[in-house]
């Protein structure tokens, strides 16, 4: 069968990370994704993150794969009316600019709209495109901040701590490409398009969700736990004799299972931990009888009286641990690829299987402007007549 989206062609004009985790996103599921990139150094994000062969980073190349790339400067009059040209012929346009940056170049939405009004218009941005902080420059870090999610974030006590991947950035860039495929579903039923507004802000205030609803309930301001959760416990990690282990009784049916499997059966019916309130009310009693119990056998015992009963628990894994998992190598989730600079490099896989349609990592990412004449003579139909105009008028850098 075709690819989910093999039809759709998608402009990425975005840079560093959201927008490209989106593109991603798309172009695992058959998309046709150009990257447009300014000349000379391309995506900001081309020089972050570990140096590979060929003057690549390994930031770079795990990213952009299923993409081809092209340069366009959008300084130059006939790079943006090549540009306009592209809309013509594509479906979605994805951008991170800062906001308004486009639409003072001449490019942005309205004059999209009326070269094509079928184009989906994606826009991702720190804090949305309206609002006193609409102008505010916006990465991941400060986002995170601005939202509350550091504020939970860490060890109990502390002032906060980052995220430790940029959760700001890739929640936006999955909000990104569920609205952009919400969007390209009112246009099969409409042949119009429309312009998509991704806040970063807002994601992150949709992953707190809960954690905002119970404020606005009860008023008490959260702080960071640890790896404790409020809502729910015993949810945490606790020493073992030999390595750390992950632990979440997530039910009342699993409580009164857990407790006799761990040489408390008491615990069970102890009011002061009989139900996930009275446990939250007594977790500083509750986590260091826990602690100690756990203390008394080794990571492996524990994993496997465990798991032989259906308690959900883990190991504290590195990333060098996590890449070596079994179920990583037996689900294949890290494929190889061949990149033409950097050689064979392993990047992590599509996450979402379909069983018919499902997606696959079937290019490297590109190298700065790889396949511009491509995608110009593909797209717009150009020659090399065409090609060698646009070139010295320095639209192409």
């Amino acid at each position: 069968m075709r690819l989910p989206l093999e039809d759709v062609k998608v402009l990425d004009l975005s840079h560093a990370l959201a927008g490209p985790f989106c593109s991603t996103m798309l172009a695992d599921y058959g998309a046709q994704v150009f990257k447009v990139e300014p000349p000379e150094r391309g995506d900001i994000s081309r020089a972050w993150g570990s140096p590979m062969p060929g003057g690549e980073t390994a930031y770079f190349v795990s990213l952009h794969r299923n993409k081809r790339g092209m340069v366009l400067d959008f300084k130059n009059p006939a790079g943006r009316e090549t540009f306009l040209r592209l809309v013509e012929k594509c479906d979605v346009v994805l951008e991170n600019y800062r906001v308004g940056v486009l639409d003072r170049l001449g490019l942005g939405y309205e004059v999209a709209k009326k070269r094509n009004p079928g184009i989906v218009y994606c826009s991702i941005s720190g804090f949305g495109q309206d609002g006193p902080y609409r102008d505010r420059a916006a990465l991941d870090l400060i986002v995170q901040a601005e939202s509350g999610m550091i504020s939970v974030t860490g060890e109990p006590g502390s002032h906060g701590a980052r995220a430790g991947t940029s959760i700001a950035d890739l929640t936006a860039g999955m909000n990104a490409a569920f609205g952009i495929m919400l969007a390209l579903r009112v246009k099969e039923k409409t042949g119009l398009g429309q312009y998509v507004d991704v806040s970063m802000l807002e994601g992150q205030l949709g992953l707190l969700g809960t954690m905002i609803g119970s404020y606005l309930t009860d008023g008490v301001i959260p702080g960071p736990m640890g790896t404790a959760y409020k809502a729910l416990l015993p949810y945490q990690t606790f020493r073992t004799r030999t390595r750390d282990i992950a632990l979440a009784v997530g039910s009342e049916k699993l409580w009164r299972q857990f407790c006799p499997l761990i040489g408390k059966p008491e615990m069970a019916t102890d009011p002061r931990f009989s139900s996930n309130r009275n446990r939250d009310v007594n977790r500083d009693a509750l986590i260091d009888e826990l602690q100690q119990v756990f203390l008394t056998r080794t990571y492996e015992e524990w994993e496997a009286l465990l798991v032989a009963n259906g308690i959900p628990m883990g190991a504290i894994n590195n990333l060098a641990e996590a890449v070596a998992h079994p179920q990583v190598v037996a689900r294949n989730a890290l494929v190889e690829v061949d990149h033409p600079a950097a050689g064979k490099v392993r990047v992590v896989g599509v996450p979402v299987r379909l069983s018919e349609t499902p997606g696959s990592v079937r290019s490297p990412s590109p190298t700065l402007g790889q396949h511009t004449d491509a995608i110009l003579r593909e797209v717009l139909g150009l020659d090399d007549a065409g090609l060698g105009a646009l070139r010295a008028a320095g639209a192409l850098g």
